[in-house]
């Protein structure tokens, strides 16, 4: 099961007015994604080891409620859809009692060092079962198959 990705609203990231600036929501989903992809089984890291990159396509976020410093943001991370060449991906972002703050989503793409779209399906066949998996709704077993280790598809 993916567990949401907790955050706590630091000083820095507010503005002037005590609230957050909504340009920190982009990193909160990037360390959301990060997490998520961890515990899929398959690290941001272990995949640029292996020459594969996922840049961001799309974005777009839609504020709800504001945050302040010191707030506890729990981050769910879904997939929403998966078509072998474009991850979508949303995000929920709520405060501990349920509020939820923002809602938003990105797309991501899979490139290898040259720029070229990677052949997911065959290049890494477990990642693709993984997210077909979360994307149809058996969310708890997504990670089963998937290597634990440090590099994908070992």
């Amino acid at each position: 099961m993916i567990q949401p990705t907790v955050h706590r609203v630091q000083y820095y990231e507010t503005d002037m007015m005590g609230i957050v600036h909504h340009a920190n929501y982009l990193h909160w989903m990037e360390e959301a994604r990060i997490d998520f992809m961890d515990q899929l089984g398959f690290p941001y890291a272990a995949m640029e080891r292996n020459q594969i990159y996922s840049p961001v396509k799309t974005v777009s976020c839609e504020y709800r409620q504001p945050c302040t410093f010191g707030e506890e943001i729990r981050i769910r991370v879904s997939v929403e859809a998966f078509n072998g060449v474009v991850l979508r991906i949303g995000y929920e972002m709520e405060k501990p009692s349920g509020e939820t703050v923002c809602t938003a989503h990105s797309e991501h793409v899979f490139l290898n060092r040259e720029g070229r779209f990677v052949r997911l399906k065959r290049d890494l066949p477990e990642f693709c079962r993984a997210l077909e998996q979360l994307l149809n709704g058996s969310g708890g077993e997504a990670g089963k198959d998937a290597p634990a280790g440090d590099e994908p598809g070992a």
